[in-house]
C-alpha cells in the first residue's frame, strides 16, 4: 500500500474534524445553498471541490513556496480574493433593495454557472487554502514508502471526497430550507440581505487576516 495505514486512518480522522468546523467554505456554500436551492449549493459545493483539487495539486509540485519567496504575491491574491467576495455581497444586498433580487421562487435553480465558478473563485483566491493544504498533506507522508506523488494523490482525493460529502451536504439541507422560506418576498429579501452580509464580512475576514 502506497500510503501508512496509520497515517491514512489519522489523515482522515483529521480531515473528518476540520471540514465540519465551519470555515469560510461551508459558509459560501450555505449562502449559495439558501439562495438558489439545494442545486446551487451543491454546484456551489463542486467548484470548491475543484479548487481544492488545483491546491493539492500545487502543493505536490510544491509552487507554494512562490509565497514564501515572494510574500507581495501572497497578499494580492488574499486582496483579489476578498474583494471578490466582498464585490458578491454588496450585489447582493443592493439588488435585494431594489427589487432585483437574482433569489429565485421556489422551485427555480440559481445558475449553475454562476453558483459553480462562485464557489471556484472564491476557494481558489484564497491564498490561505493553498499554505493549509501545503502545511497539512505533508504531514501524512511518508518519503520512506516511495511514489510521494502517489500519496498526495490519494490523500489530496479523500480530502476532496470528505469535502464534497460535507460541504454538499450542508449546500442540500440549505437549499431546502431555503426553498420553503423563498416563497415569501419578504423573506426572500431578508435572505439575500444576510447572504450578502455574509458574504461582505468573509471577504473583510479574509483581507485582514494575516
Amino acid at each position: 500500500m502506497p500510503v501508512d495505514p496509520q497515517l491514512l486512518a489519522l489523515f482522515t480522522l483529521t480531515t473528518v474534524i476540520a471540514m465540519i468546523t465551519p470555515g469560510p467554505d461551508m459558509l459560501f456554500v450555505l449562502g449559495c445553498g439558501m439562495r438558489g436551492g439545494a442545486r446551487a449549493g451543491l454546484l456551489a459545493t463542486a467548484g470548491v471541490a475543484v479548487s481544492e483539487a488545483v491546491h493539492v495539486a500545487v502543493a505536490a509540485a510544491g509552487l507554494a513556496a512562490l509565497f514564501a519567496a515572494a510574500p507581495f504575491a501572497f497578499t494580492v491574491v488574499r486582496v483579489i480574493g476578498a474583494a471578490y467576495l466582498i464585490y458578491l455581497g454588496v450585489q447582493t444586498i443592493v439588488n435585494a433593495r431594489k427589487g432585483k433580487s437574482d433569489l429565485p421562487v421556489a422551485g427555480a435553480g440559481m445558475p449553475g454557472r454562476k453558483a459553480f465558478l462562485s464557489g471556484l473563485l472564491t476557494n481558489l483566491l484564497n491564498p490561505k487554502m493553498v499554505t493549509f493544504t501545503v502545511a497539512f498533506l505533508p504531514q501524512f507522508i511518508d518519503p520512506r514508502l516511495g511514489q510521494v506523488w502517489l500519496q498526495f494523490v490519494i490523500l489530496g482525493a479523500i480530502l476532496i471526497v470528505l469535502e464534497f460529502v460535507v460541504d454538499g451536504t450542508v449546500g442540500v439541507l440549505a437549499g431546502r430550507i431555503g426553498g420553503w422560506l423563498r416563497r415569501s418576498h419578504t423573506v426572500r429579501r431578508r435572505i439575500e440581505t444576510a447572504t450578502g452580509t455574509l458574504f461582505i464580512g468573509l471577504g473583510v475576514r479574509l483581507a485582514v487576516d494575516r
